[in-house]
C-alpha cells in the first residue's frame, strides 16, 4: 500500500509540475494534452513493468530490476558510510580494490563479461537507480512514475525544438513523438531508453534554440550537460547524430548549398571515424563494431534466442563493412517485420513497421514542393536515422534487441518525413475542408 501511495503522490506533483512550470508552457501545447501524454508514458511503464515481472521471469537478465537490484548495493552504503555512496554516484574516487571488495563485487552487472573499449553503460542506469532509491523508499513503482518524467520531459523538448517547423501541426508533431509503440514502451521506465530520450530532447532543444534566439550560456552548460550524458550512456547514438547536428549548425550560420555541406561533413565523419585510431590506439571503429556484432552472436547463441537471424559474414575492413552496410538498413527498418516473430510481441513490431513505412511513404507521395521544405532539418532527421540503422544492423542479430534499439531513430524519421510533407494534399483533409 504505501508503494501504491507513494507512487500516486509523485504522479499528482508531476502533473501539479505540468500545469505550472514554465518549461511546459507553449503555443500549441496545451495542459490537458501535455497531462495525457505522461499518463500514457505511466502507463507504458506499467506495462513494461508487467511484461518483466509476469512473462520474463529471470529478474538476473531483466533490464529493469537488475539495474534496480544492483542500485541497493550502493544505495546500502548511505547509512553508514555516505562519503562511500557520493563516490559511487558520482564515479570520483571509486575506482580502487576498496570498492571493487565492499560494493561491486555484490552487483550482478558492473563487470561485464567482455569489457571493451566503450564506457560500461550499465554504470549510468545503476547510479540513477541508486539517486531514485533517496526518493522512492525502494519502490519499483516509484521508479516507474519517476522514469516517466524523465522521459516525457525529454520528449516534450524533442517537441519544443521542431515546433517552430510544424507551424499548424503541433499536435500531429506531439503524436509522431509520443505515440510510437516502440517509444511508448521501451522509453517510459526506468531503463536505458528514457534517461536517452530525456538528454537528446534537452540537448537538441538547446541547440535550436540558439539557432534562433542566439547564445546562452544556460543553454550551453544543458548542451554540455547532455553531451557528456549521452557519452557515457549510449556512446553510439551521439555520433550517429553529430555529423547531422554540426551540419545542421553549419547551414543555419551560413545559409545556402545545403546538400553540399551535409554531404561534406558526413564524409569528413566517416573518415576521421576510420582513422581514430591513430589518435587514440587500440581504438578501431571496424573493429570495436566487428566484436560488438561476434560478441551479440555468441550471447544470442548462449542464450538460444528464438528471434535470432543469421547475418551474412562480417570482417573488420571497410570493404566488408560497406558490403554489409545494405543488410545493416534492410534488418534494422524491415527485420521485425520480414523475420516475425511468434507471440503479441512480435506481432506488434510488425505491425508498426507497416504503419512506420506506410507513414513515410504517404508523407513522400503527397510531399510539399521542394523549395518550400525546410532541408537542413530534413537532413539531420535522415543522416541521425540513417547512421543509426547502421550501426544496429552492424551489430544486432536479434530481432527483439533491433525492435528495441531503434526506438531512437523512429521519431527522428516520422520527424523528417512529416516535414517533406503537404499536409493539404492528404485526401482526406481535402474531404473533410470541401
Amino acid at each position: 500500500m504505501s508503494a501504491v501511495l507513494l507512487s500516486l503522490g509523485y504522479l499528482f506533483l508531476f502533473l501539479l509540475s505540468i500545469r505550472k512550470l514554465r518549461f511546459f508552457r507553449a503555443e500549441g501545447a496545451s495542459v490537458t494534452m501535455l497531462s495525457a501524454f505522461f499518463l500514457l508514458k505511466v502507463i507504458g511503464g506499467l506495462a513494461l513493468w508487467w511484461v518483466y515481472t509476469y512473462h520474463y521471469r529471470d529478474r538476473g537478465t531483466a533490464d529493469l530490476y537488475k539495474y534496480f537490484d544492483d542500485s541497493a548495493v550502493m544505495f546500502s552504503a548511505l547509512p553508514d558510510r555516505p562519503m562511500d555512496y557520493v563516490r559511487m554516484l558520482l564515479g570520483v574516487g571509486n575506482d580502487s580494490p576498496y570498492f571493487t571488495d565492499h560494493y561491486y563485487m555484490h552487483m550482478n552487472n558492473w563487470f561485464r563479461q567482455y569489457e571493451g573499449n566503450l564506457y560500461n553503460d550499465s554504470h549510468t542506469l545503476i547510479r540513477l537507480n541508486a539517486f531514485l532509491r533517496l526518493f522512492s523508499a525502494g519502490h519499483m513503482h516509484v521508479h516507474t512514475v519517476m522514469a516517466a518524467f524523465i522521459s516525457f520531459i525529454g520528449l516534450f523538448a524533442l517537441w519544443k525544438a521542431f515546433a517552430p517547423w510544424f507551424g499548424g501541426r503541433e499536435r500531429l508533431l506531439a503524436l509522431l513523438l509520443f505515440l510510437p509503440p516502440s517509444v511508448l514502451f521501451w522509453a517510459s521506465g526506468p531503463v536505458k531508453e528514457s534517461l536517452l530520450f530525456f538528454a537528446v530532447g534537452l540537448l537538441l532543444w538547446q541547440v535550436f534554440s540558439m539557432l534562433q534566439h542566439g547564445f546562452r550560456a544556460r543553454g550551453m552548460v544543458i548542451i554540455a550537460g547532455c553531451g557528456v550524458l549521452l557519452f557515457y550512456l549510449k556512446f553510439y547514438v551521439l555520433m550517429s547524430m553529430l555529423p547531422g547536428l554540426v551540419a545542421l549548425i553549419w547551414c543555419a550560420w551560413r545559409p545556402g548549398r545545403t546538400f553540399f555541406r551535409f554531404g561534406l561533413v558526413l564524409v569528413l565523419f566517416l573518415v576521421a571515424a576510420l582513422n581514430i585510431h591513430h589518435l587514440v590506439p587500440g581504438f578501431n571503429m571496424l573493429e570495436v563494431l566487428f566484436w560488438k556484432h561476434r560478441d551479440f552472436i555468441g550471447l544470442a547463441d548462449l542464450m538460444n534466442s528464438g528471434s535470432y537471424v543469421a547475418p551474412p559474414p562480417l570482417q573488420p575492413t571497410a570493404d566488408s563493412f560497406i558490403r554489409f552496410a545494405p543488410y545493416a538498413l534492410y534488418i534494422t527498418f524491415l527485420g521485425p517485420l520480414v523475420h516475425l516473430s511468434g507471440g503479441a510481441a512480435g506481432l506488434l513490431a510488425g505491425m508498426e513497421t507497416v504503419v512506420f513505412l506506410l507513414f513515410i511513404v504517404l508523407c513522400l507521395v503527397w510531399h510539399r514542393p521542394w523549395p518550400l521544405i525546410g532541408k537542413a532539418q530534413v537532413l539531420f532527421c535522415l543522416s541521425f536515422v540513417l547512421l543509426l540503422a547502421l550501426v544496429i544492423g552492424y551489430t544486432t542479430p536479434v530481432m527483439g534487441a533491433i525492435v528495441r534499439y531503434r526506438t531512437p531513430l523512429l521519431p527522428f524519421a516520422l520527424i523528417g518525413a512529416a516535414l517533406v510533407t503537404d499536409p493539404s494534399r492528404w485526401p482526406f483533409i481535402r474531404n473533410h475542408r470541401s
